[in-house]
C-alpha cells in the first residue's frame, strides 16, 4: 500500500494557530478553501480537520471544502459525546457519497468542554467503553442493513443508513483513525479502528508501541482488517539543515517569550500520550537524527510538542525510518500553514514518494 500524506487545516475562531499568519478572514470560506486547493495542487493527499467545543464546527467545515474540491480527502476530527453513532453515521455516509468515496473520520474521545454542549463522559474507562461501542455501530450501519445494537451506552434497533458509503476495492466505507496512549485506549484501537494515529514519539517508542497494538489485536480478537499506523506530526523544513534549525530556534526563542499562541488544552497535560511527549525532553533536546523535544517546554501541544526538523532530505530520511516500522499514514504540518503547503509539497513529498 502507498503511503498516504495529509496535512493539517486550521479552523480556528482566533488567528495565529502556532504560529500562523495573523490575517483577516483567516478562518473564511475563501482562506480555508485556498488551503484545501492548494493541497491539491501540491500533492497531498488531504488533511485533518480538528474538533473541539469553541472552533468551527468541523463536519460543516469539512463539507464545505468537499463541495469545493475535487480529490482532497478531509480527515474530520469527531467526538462520541457530540454525536450519536447513527446521526453521524448517516452524515458521514451521505457527505462520502456526495464526494464520491473521499471521506476520512478520526475519532476523539480526549476531555473537551463537556458542559457546554451537554455531554458527561464520566471517568476515562466510561469514555473509551462508549467510544468502542461507537466505532462497532457506525461500522456496521456502515456496512449492514437492518442493524440492531443494545448497549451499555448507545441503542439502534433496525436501522439502515442511506445512502451507502461508497465502495470501491478494498474500501467498504470511510477509514476510521484513532488516537489515545492509555491501555483503555489502545484496546479500543487494536480491536475497532482502523488506523492508529500516534503522535511525534521516537522510534524506539513509535517501534513498542506497534509491537503491543499488535498483541492486544491478536488477544482481543480483532474482526477486522490488521490495523494499520499513523503519525502525526510536526515538520520544520527549511532548504538546508542550517537554517532549518535556526529557524527552529528562533521559533522556541518566541514561544518562551509567550509570542506565538499555542493550542495546548488545558486537559492534555492529563493525557498519557501528551505526557509521553512532554517527558522526552529529560531525554535530551534532540532525540533520533533531528526530533526536537524543546518546543514542548514552552507551550507546544499535540503534535506541536517535537517537531522533525532539517532539510528536506533530512525531514525525509527521518519519515522514511518511521515508514520502515510500519507507519504507512502521516499528518505532517507547520506555519505559516499555506506557504508550508506550497514548500512542503513541493520539496518533501517528492522525497518521500519516490
Amino acid at each position: 500500500m502507498s503511503p498516504e500524506f495529509l496535512w493539517y487545516i486550521p479552523n480556528q475562531v482566533q488567528a495565529g494557530h502556532r504560529g500562523d499568519a495573523v490575517v483577516e478572514g483567516h478562518n473564511s470560506l475563501e482562506a480555508l478553501t485556498s488551503h484545501a486547493r492548494a493541497l491539491e495542487d501540491h500533492g497531498w493527499d488531504g488533511a485533518l480537520l480538528g474538533t473541539g467545543w469553541g472552533r468551527p464546527d468541523t463536519f460543516t467545515v469539512a463539507t464545505a471544502l468537499a463541495a469545493r474540491t475535487t480529490t482532497f480527502r478531509p480527515l474530520i476530527a469527531i467526538r462520541p459525546g457530540y454525536w450519536r453513532p447513527a446521526n453521524f453515521a448517516s452524515a458521514a455516509a451521505t457527505l462520502d457519497h456526495l464526494s464520491d468515496g473521499r471521506v476520512l473520520v478520526n475519532v476523539v474521545s480526549g476531555r473537551d468542554n463537556l458542559a457546554a454542549y451537554g455531554d458527561s463522559e464520566g471517568d476515562q474507562a466510561h469514555r473509551y467503553a462508549r467510544t468502542r461501542e461507537f466505532l462497532r455501530i457506525v461500522r456496521r450501519l456502515w456496512t449492514e442493513e437492518n442493524v440492531t445494537y443494545h448497549g451499555e451506552h448507545f441503542d439502534v434497533t433496525d436501522s439502515t443508513v442511506e445512502p451507502r458509503p461508497v465502495v470501491r476495492g478494498d474500501r467498504r466505507h470511510p477509514r476510521l483513525y484513532f488516537g489515545g496512549a492509555s491501555e483503555a485506549a489502545e484496546k479500543v484501537a487494536a480491536a475497532e479502528a482502523d488506523v492508529q494515529l500516534f503522535w511525534g514519539e521516537p522510534l524506539d517508542g513509535v517501534r513498542e508501541r506497534i509491537e503491543r497494538l499488535k498483541g492486544l489485536a491478536g488477544k482481543l480478537g480483532r474482526e477486522h482488517a490488521p490495523l494499520e499506523f499513523g503519525l502525526r506530526i510536526t515538520t520544520l523544513v527549511r532548504d538546508t539543515t542550517a537554517q532549518a534549525w535556526a529557524d527552529a530556534e528562533a521559533k522556541v526563542a518566541e514561544m518562551a517569550k509567550g509570542k506565538v499562541a499555542g493550542s495546548r488544552h488545558p486537559n492534555w497535560r492529563g493525557a498519557v500520550g501528551q505526557q509521553r511527549l512532554l517527558d522526552l525532553h529529560a531525554r535530551g533536546e534532540v532525540l533520533d537524527d533531528n526530533l526536537y523535544t524543546t518546543p514542548g517546554r514552552y507551550g507546544g501541544g499535540g503534535a506541536g510538542t517535537t517537531w522533525l526538523v532539517g532539510s528536506a532530505e533530512d525531514v525525509a530520511k527521518s519519515l522514511r525510518k518511521y515508514e520502515s516500522l510500519g507507519i504507512s499514514h502521516f499528518v505532517l504540518s507547520d506555519t505559516p500553514y499555506l506557504p508550508e503547503i506550497r514548500r512542503q509539497g513541493d520539496q518533501l513529498l517528492p522525497l518521500l514518494r519516490d
